[in-house]
């Protein structure tokens, strides 16, 4: 019940952010398109998620695939990111959009999934969102007698302080169009492949699926992280 209050929060919080900065900075796409761009992304992350869920643990997957249950529980946030990214730029390709759209959602994002990480924190185990086996003096035991990395609590933290940063790079007009959102899903990339680690995921060899993916995706938004680095615009052919 706490999860699915706090992730009802962050679909609320997020989108009222993403309202007030849509008035507050404008929006250079008309009604129509900005429409068909965030029915895409909605759809999109909702595949995306879903897709990298199951690639999480395929011989747990296969087990339960009678499960429909289990089998439409598991989502992640990354999938969910990529799968909406990928999906608004082929819907901005068929609609002949060349201009970047993701700024305004980058700080509703990051405010979103900090929100809904509090809920993940709040399910405990249920949520199979918890850390690794730790003896630092801030883990936490969520039920069963095993001292834990609080990752959740870690994420919050994390995302708390880019959301400062990202707030500070607009109004000191350092971003370009698309700067924000770039900055906003590299930097949460980065994290993910790092603070992944300190879960107890099944790996293959040594990275879970969610940081393969994360890599992958670092590997090709690379350019935009040089150029973001060096404040330069890049070309993408």
């Amino acid at each position: 019940m706490g999860h699915l209050l706090f992730e009802t929060l962050a679909y609320a919080i997020g989108f009222a952010i993403y309202r007030r900065d849509r008035h507050r900075y404008g929006d250079q796409l008309a009604d129509p398109h900005r429409s068909s761009v965030i029915v895409a992304a909605i759809l999109g992350a909702a595949i995306g998620s879903k897709l990298l869920a199951w690639a999480e643990d395929p011989v747990d997957l296969a087990r339960h695939w009678r499960d429909w249950q289990y089998v439409l529980g598991g989502k992640t946030i990354v999938g969910g990111l990529l799968g909406g990214t990928a999906a608004v730029e082929w819907v901005k390709a068929r609609l002949g959009i060349v201009r970047r759209t993701g700024d305004l959602f980058a700080i509703p994002l990051a405010a979103g999934i900090a929100i809904g990480r509090i809920g993940c924190w709040v399910a405990g185990l249920a949520d199979r969102t918890y850390g690794s086996p730790t003896s630092l003096p801030w883990a936490i035991d969520l039920g069963d007698g095993i001292a834990r990395h609080p990752v959740q609590l870690y994420e919050v933290l994390f995302l708390a302080l880019l959301i400062l940063a990202l707030t500070r790079l607009r109004a000191a007009g350092l971003s370009r169009e698309g700067d924000l959102y770039r900055a906003f899903l590299i930097a949460y990339l980065g994290w993910r492949l790092c603070v992944d680690f300190l879960k107890p995921e099944p790996a293959f060899a040594g990275l879970s699926a969610i940081q393969w993916t994360c890599a992958a995706a670092l590997a090709w938004y690379s350019r935009d992280a040089v150029a973001l680095l060096r404040g330069r615009e890049v070309a993408h052919g």
